[in-house]
């Protein structure tokens, strides 16, 4: 960044086409220039602080909210009995304790408001940070509506519920409940052995939505009426992403319970592939799950005939140059071998183990890290790509798999019917704006802004390719 130091506060980082993008060194101040409704109409809007709402001009379609103002509130809750990871030793009995689980749900409001800031922590989990987006705290609900589809959304190892916050207020914004979970230790806060995420995150995530079908049948609560789970969707990133697998019926391999450094005294066992427990685990309200550089493939967590039991239609994210779960070995792999189900595979090409999922770097990222010996802009950025074009793709395509798996829009089929290599895509269309038969580009992005990405289809049944 200190090529930009001389330049003043704010900084016209680029033209592309006549539209002018604009940040600020160090993200304090931006200028930032959003498109309105109208195409090819471009106005300049000033911001402060960390914004998880930005929508660059040339982001697609569905990247841009719905109709409804978001509001969102905080949930403590607690799954109780359940095996205490962190103090089981190599013999039985098992010690079990009361499992503690923060959830922020975004949800559709009934009037826009003003905006309340979302207080939480930098990745050291010591750094206080403020990031600014479009969601009220405990804004009443639009109950007219009622009720709104579920989705869940589940951090990295270790993230925090606000990782996702973009993704979770666009969700919102298009008539959806999005719960976020702070997944026990795993957070900034309170990262801890990592064999307590290997097993507790399913089991997290379908504890949450247990809780959230509980929370909408109590009368007179936040949530009463509001949120249907009879088709739920699971977004999960990283292990968030290993977690939705497993819950969407993908068991992990025998050679992975047995890890000295995994989970302790073979509790991992009760997510084995054909095994009785794991099976009971499965819920069949799940209907959707976007699994974003899910871990583990290459680590021997899954083999064929565990990937095989995948049974939910799975949008899988990765970047080609993931070096924290891989990819031809990794995620790609994955995606091939879940036999099971319909599934795709959005890849953004030369981008690494960030793609899509992290908002964007808060200030407070750019200062190094005594507490963590690095520059924490490293656990939200990407080298080669911008994180607010990731997100507004990830929000884009996320809208269109979960509006045609969680709502039955079959309309939003279109936007994953795409050629493979978005560049080999031809941009035809007539005077008066509409596709000739030549015309092959991808639903939903205007010519020349789908470059960098690849976007393949497997039917169920289709082996690995």
């Amino acid at each position: 960044m200190a090529i930009f130091k001389g330049l003043g506060p704010f900084l016209l980082a680029c033209v592309w086409g006549g539209l002018a993008f604009g940040q600020s060194a160090l993200g304090e101040n931006r200028i930032w220039l959003i498109a309105p409704d109208a195409p090819l109409v471009v106005k300049a809007q000033m911001t402060s602080g960390n914004r998880i709402d930005q929508i660059r001009p040339d982001a697609p379609d569905l990247a841009h909210r719905g109709p409804h103002p978001v509001g969102r509130l905080t949930l403590s809750l607690t799954n109780p009995d359940q095996i205490d990871i962190l103090n089981t030793g190599e013999t039985a009995p098992l010690p079990r304790y009361d499992r503690p689980l923060t959830v922020e749900v975004f949800y559709p409001a009934a009037a826009k408001t003003a905006p309340d800031p979302i207080k939480t922590y930098l990745r050291d989990g010591k750094t206080p940070v403020t990031l600014l987006g479009t969601s009220t705290l405990d804004a009443a609900p639009q109950s007219e509506s009622a009720p709104y589809p579920l989705v869940l959304i589940s951090h990295g190892y270790p993230g925090n519920r606000f990782l996702m916050s973009h993704l979770a207020e666009s969700l919102a914004s298009r008539g959806y409940v999005a719960a976020s979970i702070d997944h026990t230790d795993s957070t900034y806060r309170d990262k801890a052995a990592f064999g307590s995420t290997l097993v507790n995150r399913p089991l997290d995530q379908l504890f949450v939505l247990d809780e959230m079908q509980r929370l909408t049948d109590m009368p007179g609560g936040p949530l009463s009426g509001l949120i249907d789970t009879s088709k739920t969707g699971l977004v999960g990133y990283s292990m968030g992403g290993y977690g939705a697998l497993i819950a969407g019926g993908a068991g992990v391999t025998e050679k992975s319970v047995g890890y000295e450094w995994g989970a302790p005294n073979r509790t991992l066992a009760r997510h084995t592939a054909g095994s009785k427990t794991h099976e009971s685990l499965i819920d069949p309200r799940l209907a959707a799950i976007i699994a974003i550089g899910p871990w583990g493939r290459e680590r021997d967590f899954w083999d064929a005939k565990g990937m095989a039991g995948l049974r939910i239609p799975t949008l899988f994210v990765a970047g080609s140059e993931d070096d924290i779960s891989g990819y031809e070995n990794g995620v790609r792999k994955l995606w091939q071998e879940a036999t099971g189900t319909d599934r795709h595979l959005l890849t953004f090409l030369s981008a690494n183990h960030n793609a899509a999922a992290p908002l964007p770097a808060p200030a407070e990222a750019f200062a190094f890290s005594e507490t963590l010996g690095w520059y924490p802009y490293e656990h939200y950025a990407d080298a080669v790509w911008d994180t607010v074009r990731m997100n507004n793709i990830l929000q884009h395509f996320a809208a269109a798999f979960l509006d045609l798996h969680v709502k039955g829009d079959t309309q939003k089929a279109a936007y994953l019917n795409l050629v493979p290599e978005a560049e080999m895509g031809v941009h035809a269309l007539d005077d008066g704006g509409l596709p000739t038969p030549d015309h092959s580009y991808w639903t939903g992005f205007a010519d020349r802004t789908a470059k960098g990405l690849l976007f393949e289809t497997l039917p169920a049944g289709a082996p690995a390719q």
